[in-house]
């Protein structure tokens, strides 16, 4: 997939009050209000009203169990971005050519394949081609090849076109833009017809473990529990899927895969991921305005020039209407606590090289996704972990030290594909930004790869964590940000309204805080309540109680699934944890 990628004195004055006179109020002994009622904070062991809960969970068994059917994937214990779709569809067919019977099957919490699924998208068809070559004739929703590039930075009020040369990233001819839900539910129609056991709407979220502390599959999630944390009478137990291999397929900061991150230390010696927030719109605009096959991007306004940031504008025909996807990235290791990523994007439409395309037009689907930065080769790992399993299926005995068997080698597999000398050779891309040249440092290394066809014999780094990047909010100055003219720019509600999103409203938030206090002390005292700002769906809000002081309200039924706050929170004292199964956004295609 391919992405782009004053106040007065006075006023400076008063915000440095105000953040005084909050820290002082958030620093008084009043006891603070429970917010977070989940069992991951509240264990169910010690609650008396579960005490006399039934809590045995019904058991199947599997050779692999892997959770999610979106775009990327963890699996133990080697970590890398793989599809859990492709890797089902890959094992299937592995065991059809050998007559082998392989029970697989595929956990999806969205309520079908691909309704959680948003991203530009405009794609190489390489992997596929290698897992489906009849893609075609099988109907694969990939109809619109790229005609046309186009590359612009971006000032307040005008639009310098850069040129994009074969061999550039940002060169998509001989890719297709899609809509990637709709993929992504292709692919399961295939998956389920190669014979890969199904289960949408189901939510995987517990990590099971060999008392010998390997993996052991998952549970999935409980249903019937209040709001407060105690059980309904409709209380149901999850179950248990146990398998010999388990991947994660949960996508960009996955709940579990964070977790065995963390278990197994497998980012040890690795540099901090760099993480983006995506937010993308749909639109059907004025057939003359419309370009059939036209991938543009730009750089530059309204970021600064060492806010990391872009925008994708594709033209499709789908059912015969001209749509256009349009969307802004913003590298979540960004500075300043008053930047909002979602008035970024509404402020980026009302630029004069793009206004016009969106006027008389309609806006039919809005979305946000947190997002890896830098990969795009997901599908082709997803077959390489297939691979690199059923060799191991098919042996008789394993030599493993371990009940949970590791594939250790699909990170050779992997370093002699494709995958890696892709890869390697846009390393450079994402962190050239972090250079003091910012931005203009990204263009210009651009065109030294463009020279050095990706073999530089230097290799840039992203040192810091993206939650730790925020500076204090009495070092930053606040962010004016247009109205919505509710013609190009849209208020944030109204826009969540297009996800349709849904969540039981007498359930434990799913957003949980491991400790209540700290959204008051730390967020709002010192960095002016980012959480607010940052989430693309209203759930975090800071609210007056009756005692005139402001404290965090999470309105959980907004929420997006974006995984930005679990990102980006600068204590990483927010935990998003997966709600029931079937919940959350329900995208037509994004």
């Amino acid at each position: 997939m391919s992405y782009p990628l004053r106040f007065c004195l006075q006023s400076s004055i008063i915000k440095q009050i105000q953040l005084s006179f909050l820290s002082t109020r958030c620093n008084s002994t009043e006891t603070p209000r429970k917010i977070t009622t989940h069992y991951t904070i509240h264990p169910r062991d010690k609650d008396e009203r579960w005490k006399d809960v039934n809590m045995e969970r019904y058991t199947e068994e599997y050779d692999v169990a892997i959770v999610g059917g979106g775009p990327d994937i963890l699996f133990y214990s080697l970590v890398l971005d793989v599809p859990g779709l492709s890797a089902a569809i890959k094992l299937k067919q592995l065991a059809a050519q050998q007559s082998k019977e392989l029970r697989v099957c595929v956990i999806e919490k969205a309520s079908t394949f691909g309704a959680h699924t948003l991203s530009g998208a405009c794609i190489e068809t390489r992997a596929l081609d290698e897992l489906i070559p009849d893609w075609k004739e099988k109907g694969a929703p990939l109809n619109n090849p790229v005609t046309k590039d186009r590359f612009y930075y971006l000032t307040k009020n005008s639009a310098i076109p850069i040129p994009i040369f074969k061999g550039l990233p940002m060169y998509n001819h001989g890719n297709y833009i899609v809509r990637l839900g709709k993929l992504i539910g292709w692919l399961g129609e295939q998956a389920e017809a190669a014979g890969v056991e199904m289960y949408p709407a189901t939510a995987a979220s517990e990590i099971l473990y060999h008392d010998d502390g390997s993996v052991k599959g998952i549970a999935t999630n409980d249903v019937g529990i209040a709001k407060d944390g105690s059980p309904k009478d409709s209380f149901a137990r999850g179950m248990e899927l146990h398998a010999k291999y388990t991947i994660f397929s949960e996508g960009c900061h996955g709940h579990l895969s964070k977790q065995l991150l963390r278990k197994f230390d497998l980012r040890k010696n690795c540099t901090p991921q760099s993480y983006g927030i995506g937010l993308k719109e749909m639109w059907e605009v004025d057939k003359s305005k419309h370009e059939p096959g036209l991938v543009l991007h730009t750089a530059g306004w309204p970021m600064d020039t060492h806010t990391y940031g872009g925008s994708f504008v594709y033209h499709i025909v789908d059912n015969d209407q001209p749509l256009v996807v349009v969307g802004y990235v913003v590298a979540l290791d960004y500075k300043n606590p008053y930047l909002n990523p979602y008035k970024e994007f509404q402020r980026f439409k009302t630029h004069p090289k793009i206004r016009p395309l969106f006027e008389n037009g309609k806006r039919i689907g809005y979305g946000a996704r947190a997002l890896n930065e830098g990969s795009h080769t997901a599908m082709k790992s997803g077959i390489v972990a297939a691979e690199s399993i059923f060799d191991l299926l098919s042996k008789p005995t394993t030599d493993s030290k371990t009940k949970g068997i590791e594939p250790v080698d699909y990170e050779n597999r992997i370093k002699n594909s494709w995958i890696w000398k892709e890869l390697y050779s846009v390393r450079n891309f994402r962190p050239s930004a972090n250079t003091p040249l910012g931005i203009f440092g990204a263009i210009f290394y651009g065109a030294l790869h463009f020279v050095l066809r990706g073999k530089e014999p230097f290799t840039l780094k992203h040192e810091i964590p993206d939650h730790a990047c925020l500076k204090e909010a009495k070092d930053c100055t606040p962010i004016e940000y247009p109205k919505p003219d509710n013609v190009v720019s849209f208020d944030l509600l109204s826009s969540v309204s297009l996800t349709n999103t849904n969540h039981d409203k007498d359930e434990p938030p799913h957003l949980t805080l491991k400790d209540d206090s700290v959204p008051t002390s730390v967020n709002l005292a010192i960095y002016d309540g980012p959480e607010q700002r940052f989430c693309p769906a209203g759930v975090y809000e800071y609210v007056e109680n009756d005692s005139g002081q402001r404290q965090l309200q999470i309105n959980a039924q907004n929420c997006i699934h974006c995984k930005t706050c679990d990102i980006k929170d600068p204590r990483q004292n927010i935990n998003w944890v997966t709600p029931q199964g079937g919940e959350g956004p329900a995208y037509n295609g994004m």
